[in-house]
């Protein structure tokens, strides 16, 4: 079991700053891959940013150049950077943790801060 408690969202202007934090307790090591979702009213949610065991990154192209993902390994903690922010980055972003496991795929979640741009 892991459990994921994120903090730091909160309401920002356009071209503003923010950076989220998810800190995971619980069986850490068993942990491949940590990652950020958001989603918007009436939206699905989507994959905004993740990070790898081995510090491999990757992005949605809607965030590439903007949003840096981060982590550190000692705090068992992983950090969202949004810079630029725009108005259709609101939504409500969880945090994830991925377990990769022989016959199945175990997935953990936040319990969502919201983010808002708006002036």
């Amino acid at each position: 079991q892991v459990q994921l408690v994120e903090s730091g969202g909160g309401l920002v202007q356009p071209g503003g700053s923010l950076r989220l934090s998810c800190a995971a307790s619980g069986s850490t090591f068993s942990i491949n891959a940590m990652g950020w979702y958001r989603q918007a009213p009436g939206k699905e949610r989507e994959l905004v940013a993740g990070i790898s065991r081995d510090g491999t990154t990757n992005y949605a192209d809607s965030v590439k150049g903007r949003f840096t993902v981060s982590r550190d390994t000692a705090k068992n903690t992983v950090y969202l950077q949004m810079n630029s922010l725009k108005p259709e980055d609101t939504a409500v972003y969880y945090c994830n943790a991925r377990i990769l496991l022989p016959t199945r795929i175990d997935d953990y979640w936040g319990q969502g801060t919201q983010v808002t741009v708006s002036s």
